[in-house]
């Protein structure tokens, strides 16, 4: 094996990727298989989760799903300690599952505002706490979180997308600083709109898309895989050194 195929191997690893029934978790799983990881799955679509699984076992590699909706703390609690029980140590955490409920912030429910803080920052903080136990004990891991140029930059109406997202990204710099000492990475990882249904259903819309295409130099929203790929640079030993960090993958638009 070439060197520098070596350091991007994730070999004898154990991932877990939340949100790994459909788009960009999905992707993320068959990238991280594809690498050489075994990959456990957390979603609440059973059919599409083994819809994942099939690809992730296409490439050689064992699939762990694991139902779960993590709106909910004991589902969440429940998921993370059945991959622990499963693999024993989860060396990667793509904290990857979202939602996006998007009104006019005036008329955004607390139903709204509350299930978006539950899934986009409440789940992960839950699972991260969980897994670093075992990362700290093995003195190695890796901890992505998926988060959105949303938390960088307002977007009219994803208040509490936008909120949870910016929450994530200021979770990541303190995991960073509590477990650098343990040689745990965590860095989060947002993008621009990617083309997932998600992503297709709030702009797919051409009048709702161009003026935000004419915002981003590269003239376009992004794909699955181009996501999935930063993840694994960010999951091998290539980036060990690179912790704290949230990584915009968004064609430009920030730099304006």
């Amino acid at each position: 094996m070439p060197e520098f195929v070596e350091r991007f191997s994730l070999t004898g690893k154990q991932a877990l990727v939340t949100g790994g029934s459909r788009g960009i978790g999905r992707e993320i799983a068959r990238v991280l298989a594809d690498a050489g990881a075994d990959i456990g799955i957390i979603g609440r679509d059973r059919v599409a989760l083994q819809e994942t699984s099939a690809l992730v076992q296409a490439l050689g590699r064992e699939c762990l799903v694991i139902e779960a909706n993590l709106a909910n703390v004991e589902d969440t609690r429940r998921a993370g300690q059945q991959a622990l029980d499963h693999f024993g140590t989860v060396d990667v955490l793509v904290n990857n599952a979202g939602i996006a409920l998007v009104d006019e912030l005036v008329d955004l429910s607390l139903e709204d505002w509350e299930q978006t803080m539950a899934v986009n920052l409440r789940a992960p903080f839950l699972l991260s706490q969980m897994l670093a136990p075992a990362m700290i004990r093995q003195r190695a891991g890796k901890i992505i979180h998926i988060t959105s140029q949303a938390g960088v930059i307002a977007i009219d109406q994803h208040a509490a997308y936008a909120a949870s997202k910016a929450g994530l990204n200021m979770l990541t710099r303190v995991m960073c600083s509590e477990w650098g000492k343990h040689n745990i990475q965590v860095n989060a990882i947002a993008p621009t709109v990617i083309l997932t249904p998600m992503g297709t259903e709030i702009w797919g819309e051409q009048a709702k898309a161009r003026p935000m295409l004419e915002k981003t130099p590269l003239g376009r929203f992004g794909k699955p895989v181009e996501v999935a790929d930063l993840v694994l640079f960010l999951a091998s030993s290539a980036a060990d050194l690179i912790t704290g960090e949230t990584i915009l993958i968004d064609g430009g638009y920030t730099a304006r």
